[in-house]
């Protein structure tokens, strides 16, 4: 069993879409000429240390591949328009697929197989996800796909599997920042049609109060501020379930992401991705007096990864450092003296509350063996 989230409808209050858990739906794909088995519209690291976004098209002909470009690059935009994907961009690395459709638009047996009305809900838009993978290959690191549709139809979905995007709507940009944060967070729908299921965690079956007391779901973020409007609380929804905040982007299409939904979106991440890109020297023995440097992941924005270094697990001295490198040559070691260097990368964000995560997943420290 697989579980599917579609695209929130909240136009003129009106909200048609349900989550749905269903298997997956095999459709008979015909042959597909792959035009571009790696173009690469961002390309922030290696592959094994970045998550990487596949981006393909359905019923894309040859002649049409400029539209297909053009509308992958407005969706990884539109994505990266909104935090914490905004911040967090450089953690991913993102490839193109032309895949060419021997006819224009969504036809029966097109190469992704995708077609809307799944599970008998019209702006249900799902792919064919073995052909997808086949399609899409492999990264050597964590990896999502995302199939656009060649429509102007309005729907998608997002979960497990295959993310879709009718590419040509006048939403998409607004649907693939809501879909994603069901694929890269694991978030459910908000809006009150939505089944009643908890098993999220921007969803509660219990109220404020009790999340406080039995310390579950976002019970740490009960109080604050949060960038949707208001502050954090317990919101019931029509279908009793309770939410973080009156509305998000979870809620309503061209909203943002409140704060319980913004740090699982990043504990996501960093469940994928390492703090340290890279050091030079390699960490481990070194021979002289080299000055060491640690790559962290780069932010988008001011902010970085803060680095912080130790000498046999005191402060280095202040001399000796220079922001993201170390220059033993000034340490004042003794000839024939044995040391510990290590670098500490700290992902410091606000928008995460759980220490311990941010000890276990956010927090990396590398050490070079000086002398000996």
């Amino acid at each position: 069993m697989r579980r599917r989230l579609c695209v929130s409808l909240l136009m003129a209050a009106v909200l048609t879409v349900a989550l749905m858990l269903s298997p997956s739906r095999p459709a008979t794909v015909q042959a597909a000429e792959v035009r571009s088995a790696g173009a690469l519209l961002a390309d922030n690291g290696d592959a094994a240390d970045r998550i990487t976004l596949v981006l393909l098209g359905d019923g894309y002909t040859a002649a049409e591949l400029p539209r297909f470009h053009a509308q992958a690059a407005a969706a990884w935009t539109a994505l990266t328009s909104v935090e914490p994907f905004r911040t967090y961009q450089h953690f991913f690395d993102v490839r193109r697929v032309d895949v060419v459709s021997a006819r224009p638009g969504l036809r029966s047996g097109s190469p992704l197989g995708m077609h809307f009305g799944c599970d008998g809900l019209s702006r249900l838009l799902c792919a064919d996800d073995g052909a997808v993978d086949r399609l899409a290959g492999g990264s050597g690191g964590p990896q999502y796909t995302i199939a656009l549709a060649n429509s102007s139809q309005y729907g998608g979905e997002g979960g497990t599997g295959t993310t879709t995007l009718a590419a040509g709507s006048p939403d998409a940009g607004r649907i693939i920042q809501h879909e994603m944060g069901h694929t890269v967070g694991g978030l459910g729908d908000e809006y009150d049609a939505a089944p009643a299921d908890a098993d999220y965690p921007n969803l509660a079956s219990v109220s404020a109060a009790q999340m406080r007391a039995s310390q579950q779901k976002w019970w740490r973020w009960l109080g604050a501020a949060d960038p949707t409007g208001g502050t954090v609380g317990a919101y019931r929804s029509a279908n009793g379930l309770y939410r973080p905040t009156r509305d998000s982007i979870m809620r309503t299409l061209g909203g943002v992401y409140n704060l319980p939904s913004r740090e699982a979106i990043i504990e996501s991440v960093y469940r994928q991705v390492r703090p340290v890109d890279r050091t030079v020297p390699a960490a481990g023995p070194v021979d002289g007096q080299p000055v060491l440097r640690v790559f962290p992941v780069p932010l988008a924005g001011p902010r970085q990864l803060r680095v912080s270094w130790t000498v046999d697990g005191r402060r280095a001295p202040y001399g000796a450092v220079r922001g993201d490198s170390l220059d033993t040559g000034r340490l004042g070691l003794a000839p024939g003296s044995r040391s510990t260097v290590s670098a500490t990368v700290e992902d410091t964000t606000p928008w995460v509350r759980d220490e311990a995560f941010r000890q276990s997943r956010m927090t990396e420290t590398v050490s070079w063996t000086l002398g000996g």
